[in-house]
């Protein structure tokens, strides 16, 4: 809540004089004996609220949040919160919470069982993208994203949220086939992440409620569960007072208003009963030690201790002194940041913060993740800074780095207010209910910073910090790791005792440099200008061969995105030279030649920009998002990268510690071990598509990627992409001063025709992998080759088939097997390798359910190659693609990605002009034809990975 509350004083404030009718709520009187919890936080608080959003509450206790906004236009976002989680459960009802979410789905009054999604597929909403639903401690959310906001759509969202609220059946043969579903889930989230979290949890909790109330519940309640106690506790939590609905989207608000009022007027109030406090926490529990082991983690350190909560309501002032504490925890961090960023780092990360427990206590804790083995040392330095923050404060230059971060946060928010997305709106308007954060306007935020800024001294930021964190005097401690420490317990407390001995100096003051790559030659001259005729793309080439296209957009104010594309990418990895790419994801770690990255952060402290290149298949990349005020510093700072990159060692030392942890957990899921095994099966041992030995990882180096990537850096086809709010004369400037400065460029992309094709092995004989997880954890796929993607009907052919896969698995294999929570199939068209493609169709399953999990995937695809599939299930598939194709030029990223390879990749333009339109008229036989051509069952590849010991499932 801590963070969220600093989060909300830097997007919200205050403004003109409420509307009362949209403002303020309009409903009954408020009941006197109603739980503080559920009034409005805005009602006893001093920060302005934003007067945009329309807030309410029915007569039965049912709150409301309506707001109208256009972003993306014609759309609009669902959210129905319960007060109602895990927390909230009885000893034998744990897993309800999330159970009852599931139940959700399978059948109400109104929608029979296994109607819901269908439903929804059919009006183009794709389950999973555009309907959910989550279970936490506190809550239960339930989401639908609408593609359009005619009327009708939207009498049917609150047509299913209020069935969703009132009227599920709850059946005992519908809870019977979910009950697998469930099970299932609980086993795919099994993983050492999740046991090392539960552990933690009960470590620095000891009998605190939340401790033993995980979402998922425990196989004996789960078991238990039936018609009867799921309803129970379903009718006990699902009362009006404990939901509150929040709509935001491009509508009319009184028409919502109106049929949130008809939808959910009748129904009648209940008893709402309080939330079980989380706790309880002992504040006065010091001094314990403990242990966690298990292969798959890399070692951590975590040392902390438990005060009482701080009751903080939202208020300008309490605003005020979040945000000089976030200030403090900054720049403690960013010293232990930039020790992790030294040539020998004594610790690969660490921070330290203060943070609430639910509304029952508050931990101050202070976080080392080491190399393995070298935990004390880490100890060590983190200790230090931790003692130098409380005992001597920070610099004034310190503080002045994050207030200049903090100010262009504020600023760009305050420009591009009005231009929030639905999602982010309704995640504000969430934030009230569940933290009671009040919405405020980011230009009374600006204004409100503004005027406290002279206020945000060192001294200032040392108070409030101290006043808030812990102290860390006898502290819980507690390692994580695939070793345990030698000494054990013992020498973890001792060593922590040591490093709390002796004095600490102050922090040395960081100078900071000026940015030294303004000047990269007589600027470039434009020989090639012209619009695209379909979607209005501007493409210019520079003397120099450097291609730009923009497409100025209003659809995020006071954005810029950026994309850069070089030639090269993975195409210069051979067989002789399989990782010659791979550390590129690192060089921005290297720095540049004039500035290392840790400088870095300082000289651009204030400013909004991206930094970075990764490696696709056959180009580096990067892409930025970025403001008009930045735009040319942005532009000077990835041509400097591209032109001077550091190569510096402290990059090389993260990435070879991010080699070592990659590999201890290879093996620990079966999804991980799938992937490490792969590629090498696929391409039948093709080391370019095989992972490697780790030391051959171990052994790569900066000197080794600069001779391997130097020549496209210096001479490869350049295409840079700008979209959004920027004057074009402007950027084609900044774009000459900078990119078309360069030396002479290859004018055009290679095809790397000489490059050894991709294929895909023909044998086909089933193969097993082995990971080290839980033993009832099986990962089953099947992958078909395909075609590339040169043909734009049969791409899209494919496309719908996958989504018909998509339906029937999850009719078959989790509606109604109950076998798998989330079946999963996939089609996947190379551009760059001529001929190479795979379909694939995947299932995490239980071990002793792995024949009739392949045979339910047989049987979905004989019957898809025997018939074409009901008008009904070809409706749900298209309709969700169809809607996404409408809506994609409705933000900039979907514009992006057309921009950005306008002139390599003309053909783009066409094909998604096109698309629509195609998709309506593939008709179900066309989709039949296509799983004749390509999903023969006895064709495809199983690859199965199972935990290691135990016997393959036979056919």
């Amino acid at each position: 809540m801590r963070m969220i509350l600093v989060t909300a004083l830097l997007l919200a404030a205050p403004l003109p004089a409420l509307t009362p009718a949209l403002a303020r709520e309009k409903s009954t009187p408020v009941d006197a004996a109603r739980p503080a919890y559920m009034d409005w936080a805005f009602d006893k608080s001093d920060v302005p609220l934003d007067p945009d959003f329309r807030f309410g509450r029915l007569a039965n206790g049912m709150r409301y949040v309506i707001r109208h906004n256009a972003t993306p236009a014609g759309t609009a976002v669902v959210r129905m919160e319960v007060a109602a989680g895990s927390l909230d459960e009885h000893d034998h009802e744990q897993g309800f919470a999330h159970f009852v979410e599931h139940m959700a789905f399978n059948g109400s009054k109104r929608v029979p069982e296994g109607q819901m999604i269908p439903l929804l597929e059919r009006d183009g909403l794709a389950f999973g993208a555009d309907t959910n639903a989550s279970t936490s401690f506190e809550r239960t959310v339930y989401k639908l994203d609408l593609p359009r906001t005619d009327a009708r759509l939207l009498d049917t969202a609150l047509m299913l949220m209020r069935e969703t609220a009132s009227e599920l059946t709850i059946s005992q043969a519908a809870i019977e086939r979910e009950r697998g579903v469930v099970l299932s889930e609980m086993r795919d989230r099994n993983t050492f992440a999740l046991r090392n979290t539960i552990n933690s949890t009960r470590f620095f909790y000891p009998g605190a409620r939340y401790a033993s109330r995980f979402p998922i519940g425990t196989s004996a309640t789960l078991a238990a569960a039936d018609a009867t106690n799921l309803r129970a506790f379903y009718e006990r939590e699902y009362v009006p007072a404990h939901v509150t609905l929040v709509i935001v989207g491009d509508f009319d608000a009184a028409a919502v208003e109106a049929g949130i009022v008809r939808h959910f007027g009748d129904w009648q109030p209940a008893a709402a009963e309080p939330q079980p406090d989380a706790g309880p926490v002992d504040r006065k529990d010091r001094g314990r030690t403990g242990i966690w082991i298990d292969p798959a983690l890399s070692e951590r350190l975590t040392i902390q201790r438990n005060g009482p909560w701080l009751d903080e309501p939202d208020t300008i002032a309490q605003r005020q002194e979040n945000l000089l504490r976030s200030i403090g925890y900054a720049v403690v961090n960013r010293r232990l940041q930039r020790l992790s960023r030294s040539p020998q780092p004594p610790f690969r990360g660490a921070g330290f913060g203060t943070g609430d427990v639910f509304e029952t206590a508050r931990s101050s804790r202070l976080i080392i993740d080491s190399v393995d083995g070298k935990w004390s040392g880490g100890l060590a330095a983190a200790a230090r800074e931790y003692r130098r923050a409380l005992a001597h404060g920070f610099s004034e230059g310190e503080v002045a780095e994050q207030i200049a971060q903090l100010r262009t946060s504020l600023v760009n928010a305050a420009a591009s207010a009005n231009t929030r997305s639905n999602a982010v709106l309704a995640g504000i308007a969430l934030a009230l209910i569940d933290d009671r954060i009040v919405p405020s306007t980011p230009a009374s935020a600006l204004e409100r910073f503004e005027a406290f800024a002279p206020r945000i001294t060192a001294k200032a930021v040392h108070a409030a910090v101290k006043r808030e964190a812990v102290k860390l005097d006898k502290p819980l401690i507690r390692f994580e790791g695939r070793r345990a420490p030698e000494g054990g317990e013992a020498a973890l407390r001792t060593a922590w005792q040591r490093a709390m001995r002796g004095p600490v100096p102050r922090e040395a003051d960081q100078v900071a440099a000026h940015f030294a790559y303004g000047d990269f030659g007589a600027a470039g001259t434009v020989v090639s200008d012209r619009r695209d005729p379909v979607l209005g793309i501007r493409q210019l080439r520079f003397a120099n061969g450097v291609m730009l296209n923009l497409k100025q957009t209003e659809l995020e104010k006071d954005r810029v995105r950026v994309s850069l594309s070089i030639d090269g990418g993975d195409m210069l990895d051979t067989r002789e030279n399989p990782l010659a790419t791979d550390m590129v994801g690192w060089l921005e770690k290297g720095g540049l030649g004039k500035h290392s990255r840790d400088d870095l952060d300082t000289i651009m402290a204030g400013h909004s920009l991206g930094f970075g290149l990764s490696s696709d298949t056959a180009s580096f990349g990067a892409q930025a998002a970025t403001t008009p005020r930045d735009l040319e510093l942005q532009l000077q700072l990835l041509s400097a990268l591209i032109t001077d990159p550091g190569y510096r060692l402290e990059g090389e030392v993260q990435y070879r510690q991010q080699v070592n942890n990659t590999f201890a957990q290879l093996r620990a899921t079966p999804s991980s071990a799938l992937g490490a095994d792969l590629g090498r099966i696929l391409s039948d041992d093709d080391p370019r598509f095989s992972l490697q030995p780790v030391e051959a990882y171990r052994h790569l180096t900066f000197a080794k990627l600069r001779e391997s990537i130097t020549d496209r850096l210096s001479h490869g086809a350049i295409e840079l992409g700008l979209v959004g709010d920027f004057d074009e004369d402007k950027a084609i400037a900044f774009v000459a001063a900078t990119f078309g400065a360069l030396p002479p460029r290859e004018a055009a992309f290679r095809s790397y025709d000489q490059q050894p094709p991709r294929t895909f092995t023909s044998d086909r004989s089933p193969r097993v992998v082995r990971h080290t997880g839980p033993a009832d954890q099986a990962l089953l796929r099947l992958t078909w080759p395909t075609r590339d993607d040169a043909d734009p009907l049969d791409a899209l052919r494919l496309q719908m088939l996958e989504r018909v896969v998509r339906i029937e698995l999850t009719d078959s294999l989790r509606e109604a097997l109950g076998k798998a929570y989330s079946p999963s199939a996939g089609s996947s068209l190379s551009h760059y390798w001529k001929g190479y493609g795979t379909f694939a169709i995947s299932a995490s399953i239980d071990v002793a359910d792995v024949p009739a999990s392949r045979e339910a995937i047989a049987k979905v695809l004989r019957e898809l190659r025997a018939a074409p599939v009901s008008d009904d299930v070809l409706q749900r598939a298209r309709a969700p693609l169809i809607e996404a194709y409408q809506n994609a030029l409705k933000g900039n990223a979907g514009w992006l990605s057309l921009v950005d390879r306008a002139q390599r990749q003309p053909d783009q333009i066409e094909r998604f002009s096109k698309a629509r339109d195609r998709l309506t008229t593939i008709t179900s036989a066309e989709v039949q034809a296509m799983a004749q051509r390509y999903l023969d069952p006895a064709r495809g590849l199983e690859v199965l990975a199972l935990p290691e010991g135990v016997d393959v499932p036979q056919k």
